[in-house]
């Protein structure tokens, strides 16, 4: 698989090897997108881990763009999501139909090997107590041992925390993720595609997650040159 330009964009190499892998899928690729976002023919592994953190929203408009027809979703949930979700979410978390859901505390999960090792996992939104608990391996859980696979295996971790301000220790966690090969993918929208709604300020952050795992979004418009 060749990338245009002089270096491979991020992420490439996760996708290169899931191309060797050989799984395949039938997403169409509409033409006004551009490599790496959706010139592929294999179908991803993909977790969604939902935290406390408050930003329901935002783990519902990731689900809302994701197919478990073309890339195989499986969803986890910590102990506090629930309140947060009823809270936020009058009607409810909608799982796109196919999604696989899992135990918290089960670790039968087939993601919780590195014999396993899915291709991304996405922890939105992430509470600075989940990020914390990353950063240091305790691996209590399914959500944690996921987390840590991926970072083991060297597969893509995308933590979007939603928190503020921040202190000192919660930093710290950010530079250990970091240096481990986490991606830090922070809650903060953009205003400059002018959103009139709650949906479309979250979508110009859930359009970055998606561009980070190399998948299609017609979300929000690329960052175009001023004509001269």
């Amino acid at each position: 698989m060749k990338f245009h330009g002089t270096s491979p964009p991020r992420g490439a190499h996760f996708l290169e090897s899931t191309l060797r892998r050989g799984r395949p899928a039938n997403r169409a690729c509409p033409r006004k997108f551009t490599r790496p976002y959706c010139a592929r023919n294999y179908a991803l592994k993909i977790i969604v881990a939902i935290t406390g953190a408050s930003g329901a929203i935002y783990t519902q408009r990731l689900l809302d763009n994701l197919d478990p027809r073309q890339d195989e979703l499986h969803v986890v949930f910590s102990n506090y999501s629930h309140a947060v979700i009823a809270q936020e979410l009058p009607d409810g978390l909608r799982l796109p139909p196919g999604t696989s859901t899992h135990s918290l505390k089960s670790m039968n999960a087939p993601f919780a090997s590195g014999s396993n090792a899915f291709d991304a996992m996405v922890v939105i939104p992430c509470s600075m107590g989940t990020l914390g608990r990353i950063a240091h391996g305790t691996s209590e859980d399914v959500l944690l041992r996921a987390a840590d696979v991926m970072l083991k295996e060297r597969r893509k971790l995308i933590l979007v925390p939603r928190e503020t301000p921040l202190n000192l220790v919660h930093v710290r966690n950010f530079e250990l993720l970091l240096q481990a090969g986490a991606t830090i993918l922070p809650a903060n929208p953009c205003f400059y595609t002018h959103p009139q709604t709650i949906e479309q300020l979250v979508d110009t952050v859930v359009a970055r997650v998606l561009d980070h795992l190399g998948l299609p979004q017609r979300l929000m418009p690329r960052w175009q040159a001023e004509p001269e």
